[in-house]
């Protein structure tokens, strides 16, 4: 079993043990004494010393023991009784203290992402290995950082080729009291905020968030997911159960990393680059062909009717309509989605050839005199009817730059399977992807295939048939995107007539500034634009603040941030900053710090802000600008959001 303890709890623990030996042997004769206590430093305290596994820094620490499990964070201990270990083919095997010093490795690296929250990552830790023993024996991998630690079952010629083991998940991990927790919910807004101690044993999607007192979160989640089914989690009193069970055929396995995440605030876990470093490097010799940006989307706007009478379609006209707009407002993409090569689920669909009324070829070649590249829509009936390969070929011989992939069937450990598959084979025809409806939870394989740029891991707005309401777009932004980028097709401008469109089900609850303020504080490799570019021009002050936005931030700074009420988000774009600010259905004042811009340097401030009377419900629209607004480190800005609203910020450095 394990205990997590820092420097100080050990130094405690050790105390103890010695007063408790010097109250046992107080009346022995000297030279028993003597030969106790020089056996005990051999016996108690060396073994408890070698069986300390730490982060490089000291801030987390494993300890292991046959006793019990300790979690402490930054002296604070967190949980207790953790128990990791395997079911193998029906036998339970569970990892116990070795009887031996460990031996760790130390990494420290800093290397660059293609796509991320941040330009530079660190990757420091230290490493151990642990051997289980049994019919079937593993290792167990720890690698222990600052702010989490993680581990990942390892097989060795697990059995010959031919046979299958049954693995199941038997870890658990328990606090030292009763907790409030949320998790991922799918389409629908995020379960929780849920105490422990009323929790069933129901299936819990990752990421979960645990607070377990007002300082300290928790998250739970997976890494480098990519030949079993994902876990999930269940509650129960105070303990979290790790629900897994593969299948896993003879030679060496690897397991996903489960990690757990630390921080004084939910805004450190969404910091976080614990599950980006457990994954392996960019394998993509030369990525430079991934382009991460903003696109606009048709699927939404399909029957909107402009002011001269055009209605948008299914058509190249419309298709180069947007090509013309995106050219000309700093928007890298356009996303043709469902319906272009045929009925969306009908097998007699091609993929390789489009449908009447649109010109693939044409549509293609006017993108690239544009400028703007063109992503493809396909779904799992197209890639199998016709060849996943042969689309895929097909798609990049007419020059588009990525594929939006939707409604994979399969099992779950079938769906972990062809995700990797399908990317893989992206990256071999240089195309990027962004998966719709899940298929599988992101877990940092974004370092190791760049090319997975994003996908909807949420509740898009105007999707499933229904609209969600503010309180979920501030939880998704805080819980979902632990996991990593995200597709939520935010930016919004006519939220009062879109449900009149034929692919807007039900009308939007909203504000246009939180609209605005939602592609600041939602990160990922595309952001898609849902409305119609005669809605953006409507309000082209506000849409400014998009135009100005760059294809890829440069850093994710969380400023503020509250479960289901609030969460204010910093983004760098070279000398420049973007703020974004969003609030539940409670109007909110806040006061917002500048401390993250540069010391000594001048900036000025473009405030986009709700009116005093808007209103998510009955006033969407109304907004206000203020311009030229003097700015450095030492400023604070007074934002005020209305109800379900948001607030946005624009900081350009004045140069000289």
């Amino acid at each position: 079993m394990l205990i997590l303890t820092t420097n100080q709890s050990i130094k405690k623990l050790n105390e103890r043990d010695n007063e408790a030996m010097i109250r046992t042997t107080i009346n022995l004769p000297f030279s028993f004494l003597m030969l106790l206590y020089f056996l005990s430093s051999i016996f108690s305290c060396s073994p408890s010393r070698d069986r300390v596994m730490e982060s490089p820094e000291g801030k987390m620490q494993v300890s292991l023991t046959e006793g019990g499990t300790y979690v402490v964070y930054d002296r604070d201990t967190i949980i207790a009784s953790t128990v990791i270990g395997l079911s193998l083919n029906g036998k339970e095997n569970f990892l116990t203290a070795p009887s031996v010093a460990l031996q760790k490795i130390q990494v420290d690296e800093t290397w660059s992402t293609v796509i991320g929250k941040n330009q530079k990552v660190r990757n420091y830790y230290n490493e151990y290995t642990l051997p289980v023993e049994g019919d079937i024996p593993y290792q167990v991998i720890f690698r222990l950082y600052e702010d989490g630690l993680a581990w990942r079952y390892v097989f060795k010629d697990t059995a010959e080729e031919d046979s299958l083991v049954s693995l199941k998940e038997v870890s658990s991990i328990s606090f030292s009291k009763s907790f409030t927790y949320w998790a991922f919910n799918g389409e629908k807004h995020n379960i929780g905020p849920l105490n422990s101690d009323n929790a069933t044993r129901d299936s819990l999607d990752i990421p979960l968030i645990v607070q377990n007192n007002r300082d300290v979160f928790v998250a739970i989640h997976e890494a480098d997911i990519h030949n079993m089914a994902p876990l999930h989690l269940s509650v129960d009193q105070n303990r979290i159960s790790i629900e897994s069970q593969s299948t896993i055929g003879g030679g060496d396995v690897n397991t996903s990393w489960r990690a757990i995440m630390f921080g004084k605030s939910a805004g450190e876990l969404l910091e976080s680059n614990l599950l980006v470093n457990l994954n392996e490097p960019c394998k993509i010799a030369d990525p430079s062909w991934v382009k991460p940006g903003k696109s606009l989307w048709d699927w939404r706007v399909s029957g909107y009717k402009t002011a001269d009478g055009y209605e948008y379609g299914l058509n190249t006209k419309s298709h180069k309509r947007f090509i013309d707009f995106a050219s000309a407002n700093n928007i890298q993409y356009l996303l043709i989605d469902a319906d272009w090569y045929g009925a969306e689920f009908s097998e007699t669909s091609d993929p390789t050839a489009a449908r009447e009324g649109i010109d693939i070829e044409e549509c293609m070649a006017y993108a690239k005199k544009k400028n703007v590249g063109v992503i493809l829509y396909l779904n799992d009936v197209g890639a199998r009817k016709f060849g996943l390969e042969r689309v895929l070929s097909q798609f990049a011989d007419w020059g588009a730059a990525g594929v939006k992939y939707g409604f994979m069937t399969g099992s779950p450990e079938e769906k972990v399977k062809n995700t990797r598959h399908i990317v893989e084979m992206c990256a071999k025809y240089h195309l990027m992807i962004d998966f719709h409806d899940n298929p599988i939870p992101p877990s940092g394989d974004e370092r190791t295939w760049p090319n997975l740029i994003t996908r909807e891991y949420g509740h898009a707005q105007a999707d499933a048939r229904y609209s969600y309401q503010p309180e979920t777009g501030v939880n998704t932004a805080i819980i979902n995107q632990i996991a990593g980028p995200i597709d939520m097709t935010n930016g919004w401008f006519d939220l009062n007539n879109a449900h009149s469109r034929t692919k807007v089900f039900e009308e939007i609850p909203g504000t246009v500034t939180a609209e605005v303020a939602k592609l600041i504080t939602v990160y990922t490799g595309l952001m898609v634009l849902p409305d119609s570019p005669e809605e953006y021009l409507k309000k082209d002050e506000l849409f400014d603040c998009i135009r100005k936005m760059p294809p890829l931030f440069d850093s994710f700074q969380v400023l503020n941030s509250v479960l289901d009420s609030t969460i204010t988000v910093a983004r760098k774009d070279g000398d420049n900053w973007f703020v974004g600010s969003l609030t539940n259905r409670e109007p909110r004042s806040l006061k917002i710090k500048l401390h993250f811009l540069e010391p000594n340097k001048q900036y000025r401030a473009t405030i986009y802000s709700d009116s005093p009377d808007t209103h998510f419900l009955n006033n969407k629209e109304a907004y206000q600008i203020e311009n030229n607004v003097s700015v450095n480190a030492q400023s604070e800005i007074n934002a005020t959001l209305a109800p379900g609203g948001g607030h946005a910020i624009y900081i350009e450095m004045i140069k000289n």
